[in-house]
């Protein structure tokens, strides 16, 4: 019995109901690997969200605010405090689009090119280290099956 009358602490929590969810095993695999990935960011100064900004920018020259903001379901005010932090420090260049004024299009610079690049080395490791338990095959076959969930999203049953 626990001291103030209450059940005893198991040291193992039963979360058996919980794990046959999906999304609760999703969830607790994207913790794994987000507390794992921080530390290869952060040592490149940056951020889960500035990283994927970066790279959908290196990826797509000249992509615009409103479409980047909507690759990566963000809101387009917030995608534009990101947009700051990157144009700040140098790594992608702002500028008016020729065939519409009120639209910005995105191009990295190089050195924002060379910070991707050496991010996405740290995080093809960091990966390779989290699923080092997966097959190369199970490993592609994860990433089909999460594709194919994202998919669905939107979708509804006639």
């Amino acid at each position: 019995m626990h001291p103030q009358g209450g059940p005893a602490e198991s040291p193992v929590l039963d979360d058996s109901s919980l794990r046959r969810f999906v999304g609760y095993n999703i969830r607790r695999a994207w913790l794994a690997l987000r507390a794992a990935r921080m530390p290869v960011l952060a040592d490149l100064g940056l951020r889960t969200v500035s990283f994927s900004a970066l790279t959908m920018i290196v990826d797509n020259p000249g992509i615009i605010q409103s479409r980047l903001a909507a690759a990566l379901r963000m809101e387009r005010s917030n995608i534009v405090v990101v947009i700051d932090e990157l144009e700040s420090r140098g790594l992608i260049a702002r500028s008016r689009s020729t065939q519409d004024r009120r639209v910005y299009v995105l191009r990295a610079t190089p050195a924002g090119r060379r910070l991707r690049d050496a991010a996405l080395a740290g995080l093809v490791a960091h990966e390779e280290r989290m699923t080092a338990g997966l097959s190369a095959a199970e490993r592609r076959q994860l990433v089909e099956l999460l594709q194919r969930i994202e998919a669905q999203e939107g979708r509804t049953e006639a």
